[in-house]
This record gives structure tokens, C-alpha cells and sequence, in this order.
């Protein structure tokens, strides 16, 4: 990590955040409510709001009931869909930051670059776009699908049409009557494929590997029932506990074969009905157990599929050239646009080799590959540092906010160790967090996603699942609510 010349002395917060998503936003709420109002959030860009900032592409949405995607202490009785859009979801995380007096801490246009652990000052100097700052404690909120992962496609540097990845949607390309190529066919492509799809010329949808589909049965939220939440909030949080249970239950077939056959059998049906022609609907069938990779979810992806315009082609891409995209199979595909829908680095995060600990050793030298945390939250070697939506805390089932709010809780409970203990640094002891890596990973051996026969963005470049949690949500608030004194080193 470089310091930059012409700058002003640091700056200091007892604590930095770095983001301002709903991790970040929902930790500096509740250390304010815990009484630490020493707190500042730095954001790379103008705006708040983490990926439902960035992901502007039509069709995005949230692939969670919102009643459930949200925060537990500010429940919002407007959402206007099941499944509420991109729009929504930012305006809800502006208006919780106003009203929890947080945007006032939020430092826009201020990207970090890197951070040392200062051993001598046990703090951390943080390096970013607008200079030097000093923390003793250092939250890293900048989560998990917030840098899009660009495949190394031959001759993309050559393409002379436009092109752009879902998360830096470019709104100022016109689609209308234009050949368009969508790269990938996960959950961005599932949303992002049915909107543009009507307006397209022709739209060749370059699919690598099938993924399992179920029905959304997403539906506008009637007038009376919105009316009803906000006069009633307690009938609110009934329907939140209602949608919890029925999450917690989807968690079962990624565990257990019988009910996983069952979802297999329903979403092979779900194809079966949105696609008639046989041969099509081979290509759009997984050989590999559902879930394994991401379970997404669509009422419009097959029919979009199926409508004169589209092609599917399975074939790998071979070149990209300076008008069309050559496929494996000999294939030449014109067009004006490509899109990848690619996803993000999620096991590769940006930061990592800027992140320097103890002994000058970064987070990447600690990984090697592998990102691994005890509790998906500390670090060993890492003092006063704190991960949200951190290693092994992802879901295949859920609502991540409710991980990042059990994390949360787990961040003020080691800081109130710290305190109790009247020390400046703590840290997980290694060996705790061998332990608890070690019991996660054996608990990955026999789900879907370890066992179920492909090769996911779950899977890190070692091959081990460090992205999701092997459990049920609850499993993890319960653990996270209780800080193992002994599994800490304090100083």
C-alpha cells in the first residue's frame, strides 16, 4: 500500500466502514444504538445503496420477498411487488439511512485502496481516495457481488459495438431492433433476458450451463395490504415469521436427497410446461442436482426463450471479433451489443492483497485462494478487523440481511469484549478459527453444492465452498449471538 503525496494528515473514527449497502448501513445503525458514534463510512461512488445501487439493468430485481429482504427494525409496509425492483430496494436503503441519521457519516466518492494493521498504535491507517485515515477498527461492508467478474474472452478488447456488464449497465446504448448476444445465464441474464428481449432485432443467449428454474409467482402487493401493514405493523412481521419458516424449510433439499428430488421433479415440470420443443428443452435442462448451482427464480425466462427472436446456443464461445461472436461449433453469430452477464468476483475479493495484518501479511498471502474467517466475520492475524457478508456466509435458500444482521450482532459483541477486557485489539485465536473452518467445510461434504455434480462460483479456485453457509439461517443467529470469549486474543 502506497501513501500519496499533497494529501492532509489522517483523519481519524474509532470506526470505518467500507460501503454502504445493507450491511454497511445496518452496522452503523446499530453502533450508534449502541452508543459509538465515532463512526465513518467511506463509498466509492455518489450514492449509496451497494449493489441494488449498481445493478440498474431492466428486469432487476430482488430474488427474495422484500417482506424478508429488509431490515428487521424497519419494516416497510409500501413495497408495491412480492419481489420488489432495483428502484424500490435503493429508495428503502436512502430513506432508512435518513431516518436512522446515518448519511451524514457517509463519505461519497471515496474509494479504498488498502489498509495496514499499525501494530505500535494498534489501529489500522487506511489508505483511500481522498487521503489517510486512522481506525481502531476496521468493517468491511463492501460485500460480495460488488466487482463484476469479466471472463478472459478472446478478442473482447477487438469488439467495436458497444459492450458492458449487467452491473455497469450502460442505459444510453440503444437495444431497439440491434442484435444483441447475452453472455451467461444465471441471475442477472434470468431478469435481464425477458426485458430486453421484446425489444431486440434478434438476441443470441450464449448459455455455458443450464440452470434449475422455478416458478417466481411474483404479483403486485394490493392496495388493502399495504394499507394493512402500515395501520397494523404487527401483521407485517406475522407474514416476515411466515416467510422465514418457509425459507428455513427450501434449506432441506440442499441437505437431504428425498425433498431434493422433490423440488428437481416440480422444477422439471415448471421447463416441461414453458417449453414445448423437445430440443430446446434438453439444451435448458441441468444434468447436475438442483441447487448445486444457484437456484434462481422466473416466470418469464423460459417463455422469453421460446419466442422467434432468441437463440439459445450452447456452444462455448470461441473468438469475438469486431462485429460477431464465434462460437466452438464453427458458428459465426453477428451482432451490434454483447452483454455478459458474468457475475462477480465473490471468492477473489478486489481488496484482499491491499488488506495488510500482522506481520505485514495480506488477506490474499492468508487465503491463498481460499477465503476463511471464524464466524465468516474475524480474521486471525487480523486485528479489530470485521467482515460482513464475509467468508461461508452467503445463501442458497434466504435473506442475506438476515446473516448480515447476526453478524452485526456478533461485531458489537466482540467489540463489548474488548471493552470489558479494557484492550485496544482483538482477534479470533488461530486455532478457533481452524476449528470452526475445519466444522464448516465437513458439513459442506454431503449438500448439493459440494456433491450435487457441478462446478458452481460457490466453489473457490482451491475447489472448497467458502461462499455459503451449510445450514439453516437460525443455526447462524444463534451462534453468532454468543462471542466465545476463549476463541479471542486480546491485547
Amino acid at each position: 500500500m502506497t501513501v500519496p503525496g499533497n494529501r492532509s494528515a489522517p483523519r481519524s473514527a474509532r470506526v470505518l466502514i467500507i460501503g454502504t449497502g445493507f450491511a454497511g448501513i445496518g452496522m452503523a445503525i446499530r453502533l450508534r444504538e449502541r452508543g459509538i458514534t465515532d463512526v465513518v463510512i467511506l463509498e466509492r461512488a455518489a450514492d449509496l445503496g451497494g449493489t441494488w445501487r449498481d445493478n440498474r439493468y431492466p428486469g432487476c430485481a430482488c430474488d427474495v420477498e422484500s417482506t424478508l429482504y429488509s431490515f428487521s427494525f424497519a419494516p416497510n409496509p409500501g413495497w408495491t411487488r412480492t419481489f420488489s425492483p432495483q428502484p424500490e430496494i435503493q429508495a428503502y436503503l436512502r430513506r432508512v439511512a435518513d431516518d436512522h441519521g446515518i448519511t451524514p457519516l457517509i463519505r461519497f466518492n471515496d474509494a479504498v485502496d488498502g489498509a495496514r494493521w499499525d501494530e505500535p498504535a494498534q489501529e489500522w491507517v487506511v489508505t483511500s481516495t481522498s487521503g489517510l485515515w486512522r481506525a481502531q477498527h476496521l468493517v468491511m461492508a463492501n460485500g460480495a457481488l460488488s466487482d463484476p467478474s469479466v471472463p478472459p474472452l478472446p478478442g473482447l478488447d477487438q469488439f467495436t459495438g458497444a459492450s458492458f456488464h449487467t452491473a455497469q449497465w450502460d442505459a444510453e446504448v440503444p437495444l431497439d431492433g440491434r442484435r444483441v448476444a447475452v453472455i451467461g445465464t444465471g441471475a442477472s441474464a434470468i431478469q435481464v433476458i425477458p426485458a430486453i428481449q421484446p425489444r431486440v432485432a434478434r438476441l443470441i443467449v450464449l448459455q455455458r450451463t443450464p440452470a434449475w428454474v422455478l416458478p417466481r409467482h411474483d404479483r403486485a402487493v394490493p392496495a388493502w395490504r399495504r394499507a394493512l401493514y402500515a395501520r397494523v405493523p404487527f401483521t407485517q412481521r406475522i407474514a416476515r415469521g411466515a416467510l422465514h419458516a418457509w425459507h428455513e424449510m427450501m434449506f432441506l433439499p440442499f441437505r437431504h436427497p428425498l425433498p431434493r428430488r422433490l423440488v428437481q421433479a416440480a422444477v422439471g415440470w415448471h421447463l416441461a410446461a414453458q417449453v414445448r420443443d423437445p430440443q430446446l428443452r434438453r439444451a435448458l435442462r441441468p444434468t447436475y442436482g438442483v441447487g448445486c448451482k444457484r437456484l434462481l427464480l422466473s416466470d418469464d425466462y423460459y417463455p422469453a426463450l421460446v419466442r422467434p427472436n432468441v437463440e439459445v446456443v450452447t456452444s462455448a464461445v470461441e473468438r469475438i471479433g469486431a462485429h460477431a461472436i464465434t462460437t466452438a461449433d464453427g458458428r459465426t453469430h453477428g451482432i451490434d451489443v454483447l452483454i455478459l452477464a458474468t457475475g462477480f468476483r465473490v471468492t477473489d475479493p478486489i481488496l484482499a492483497p491491499t488488506i495488510i495484518g500482522r506481520n505485514g501479511r495480506s488477506l490474499a498471502d492468508a487465503w491463498q485462494g481460499s477465503p476463511k474467517a471464524y464466524m465468516g466475520t474475524t480474521v486471525a492475524g487480523f486485528p479489530n478487523l470485521f467482515m460482513l457478508a464475509g467468508p461461508n456466509t452467503g445463501l442458497g435458500h434466504s435473506s442475506v440481511v438476515l446473516m448480515a444482521e447476526a453478524q452485526i450482532e456478533h461485531v458489537l459483541g466482540v467489540l463489548a469484549l474488548a471493552e470489558s477486557r479494557h484492550v485496544r485489539a482483538v482477534e479470533p485465536r488461530a486455532d478457533a478459527q481452524a476449528r470452526y473452518v475445519a466444522w464448516i467445510d465437513a458439513s459442506h461434504a454431503t449438500t448439493v453444492w459440494n456433491a450435487g455434480g457441478c462446478r458452481s462460483w460457490y466453489l473457490d479456485r482451491t475447489g472448497r465452498n467458502s461462499t455459503l453457509w451449510p445450514f439453516g439461517v437460525d443455526r447462524f443467529r444463534r451462534l453468532a449471538a454468543r462471542v466465545a470469549a476463549d476463541d479471542y486474543l486480546t491485547a
